[in-house]
């Protein structure tokens, strides 16, 4: 029997669809958050001051040896495939458990110490980066480490630190960051559930032998029903891997389009309970979103190796490009900014590690920000190379010169302004945490269903919040000239970020007055209050690593971030108010009703044929089988 989609599947409204988002988010704040109260204009260093010196785990020396001898980027690029021989390696090597705890045959390295990892990887193979992350950080590893029963723990992790490939599937060819439109069914039956459907971008997905997938259990009486956490075995019969996709960057990449026709899962393979998926989803990502700027990083500091080796050597008029103070501000950029991203990234893994903060505003602001900033410092470094820069590594080899490979980096880090939330999606969930404090007292007030009764009394309890925050806003440390002091010559900075983070929650106050339930509609706003706490939260970042660390280079490096992020947040807070948001909105409906098509003429159109989001019907495959299998390591 194959079930068909759900009526409520594709067909949702937008309140349903904000319900569901909702309804998935963590509610309470159990822990401190720094990057929660800057938002509320409370600079509250005493929460990232705890920087230690943590030396590397021993084993990525390891796994560095391993790297520098078996695995060659450029033929992973060339040949679009990872050689089984590499994954067999790191599964020798232990690369597959990194995440999983001592007592089921994983490393049990610290966020700190896997982020590490996964930049040593990604700067040999970005692919294989993805590939490890997504298995691991996303993947079944991480979700069993904190929903997972003891059985279920048992029962897979063992099989996943020896080798065995995890993915994640949630995203299906109409559904992406709007889940209550999933299609995925599970239905119930006895011993189990019965999964229909399809998903796309499936990372991972050909080579998998274990997958979570994310699929809407129908309420019934007696049973919760709603989108639920299933691991599943990768060759369960039912399962076809329809094809691997092909992306412009990370060529390497395990990708797919899976169909589910009528695959049965165990009752005991649902992870958390029904109902719980995106739940799941959301609290796995707090900490698993940390390994997506880990390859930023990585990319940041080679692309920092190349442009300093290439500025200094490469002449033109006389002197290195480096000397020139075109190419120097671009240096400069790369320079400071990697060290940001790398303290912004390090700081989240001591935050996770200590398990004391909340840290679900840091990891989605480090993302956020290493995934723009890596993108930018890339497109500067091709810049930088000229010509070269545009060129691949394989064609400057053959006529002589250094096989790097620019265009290949500028390529790989595109997808990471859009993997795991995009940045649209990013700003939209960072600012819903941001405004969490206003809403939670003025819900009732701006809710449209809400009784008389309710708003009265929601009202009265604004009053009585505002009443004792607003006037914490007016004064604060950042106006007293000695303040910060023990940080000397980064002071300055940090009265800087406390001014603004208390002028950031005026606006965010103000803008919630003025626009109330519309709010949420203003996501050029809403993004700009977003980019601001970012520059803000690295500021601090930066200024307490130097700080601790006493190194001049350091120092030099936090002050250097500091006066380029001063500039950003400065054009950001104008742009608050004075911006194009209005008009750009009004001329993008007359963009849509075809008032501008004449623009559109002189040229030869793209395909007019074909669906922009492909039709799936429930029922058995018709494709290939393109599933891939690695051997175990012989012996």
């Amino acid at each position: 029997m194959t079930t068909m989609l759900p009526k409520e599947a594709g067909a949702v409204g937008e309140r349903e669809s904000r319900q569901v988002a909702e309804a998935a988010r963590e509610q309470d704040w159990g822990k401190p958050s720094f990057g929660k109260e800057m938002f509320l204009g409370r600079l509250r260093l005493d929460l990232v001051e705890a920087w230690t010196d943590t030396p590397p785990h021993p084993w990525l020396a390891e796994l560095r040896a391993f790297l520098v001898s078996h695995v060659d980027g450029r033929q992973i690029e060339r040949d679009a495939r990872i050689p089984d021989e590499v994954l067999q390696g790191l599964a020798a090597l232990g690369a597959f458990g990194m995440k999983i705890d001592r007592k089921y045959g994983g490393l049990g390295l610290s966020n700190l110490d896997y982020c590490r990892a996964l930049g040593l990887v990604g700067s040999v193979s970005p692919a294989l980066g993805a590939l490890l992350s997504a298995h691991q950080s996303i993947g079944v590893p991480q979700p069993l480490k904190s929903f997972g029963s003891e059985a279920q723990k048992a029962a897979f992790l063992p099989r996943l630190a020896a080798g065995e490939i995890s993915a994640f599937l949630l995203t299906e060819p109409d559904v992406g960051s709007d889940p209550a439109r999933l299609g995925t069914t599970a239905e119930p039956v006895e011993g189990g559930y019965r999964l229909n459907g399809v998903k796309l971008w499936a990372t991972n997905g050909t080579i998998a032998t274990l997958l979570v997938v994310m699929a809407r259990v129908p309420a019934a009486e007696g049973r919760r029903g709603g989108i639920t956490a299933f691991v599943v075995e990768g060759d369960s019969p039912g399962i076809t891997v329809e094809r691997r996709n092909s992306f412009i960057g990370l060529r390497g990449l395990e990708n797919s389009v899976t169909r589910f026709t009528d695959v049965f899962v165990p009752a005991d393979n649902v992870i958390g309970g029904e109902g719980r998926g995106l739940k799941i989803a959301l609290t796995t990502l707090n900490t698993g979103r940390l390994s997506l700027p880990a390859l930023c990083v990585s990319a940041g500091k080679w692309s920092l190796r190349v442009a300093r080796e290439w500025a200094a050597e490469r002449e033109q008029w006389g002197r290195p490009v480096g000397g020139h103070e075109a190419v120097a501000k671009k240096l400069s950029f790369i320079a400071a900014t990697t060290y940001a991203m790398e303290t912004m990234l390090d700081l989240c893994c001591r935050l996770a590690d200590d398990e004391r903060n909340d840290i679900r505003i840091e990891a989605a602001l480090v993302k956020l920000h290493a995934s723009e900033m890596a993108w930018q410092i890339a497109d500067e470094l091709v810049q930088i190379r000229g010509g070269r820069g545009y060129e691949t590594a394989d064609s400057l080899e053959a006529r002589g010169e250094r096989p790097i490979g620019v265009e290949q980096v500028l390529r790989d880090l595109r997808i990471n302004r859009i993997f795991e939330g995009s940045t649209e999606i990013m700003h939209l969930l960072i600012a819903r945490e941001a405004v969490d404090a206003h809403l939670s007292v003025a819900g009732d007030i701006i809710d449209p269903d809400a009784t008389l009764a309710a708003k009265a009394r929601a009202g009265a309890a604004a009053s009585a919040f505002y009443a004792r925050w607003l006037p914490t806003l007016t004064v604060g440390q950042g106006q007293n000239p000695v303040a910060f002091g023990d940080y000397g010559p980064l002071a300055a900075h940090l009265r800087y970020v406390e001014r603004a983070s208390r002028k950031l929650a005026r606006s965010t106050f103000y803008a919630m007055s003025r626009w109330q339930a519309k709010m949420e509609r203003k996501q050029a706003f809403l993004g700009r209050v977003v980019d601001i706490g970012a520059e803000l939260f690295a500021m601090s970042a930066v200024c307490v690593r130097a700080h601790t660390e006493h190194r001049p280079e350091g120092v030099e490096l936090a002050d250097l971030y500091c006066r380029q992020a001063v500039r950003r947040c400065e054009e950001l807070f104008r742009a608050l108010w004075e911006n194009t948001d209005r008009v750009d909105g009004a001329a993008a409906k007359r963009i849509l009703a075809g008032r501008y098509a004449f623009l559109e003429e002189g040229i030869v159109p793209p395909p007019t044929e074909g669906a922009w989001v492909a039709a799936w019907q429930p029922g058995p495959s018709t494709a290939e089988d393109v599933r891939r299998r690695v051997p175990p390591p012989p012996g």
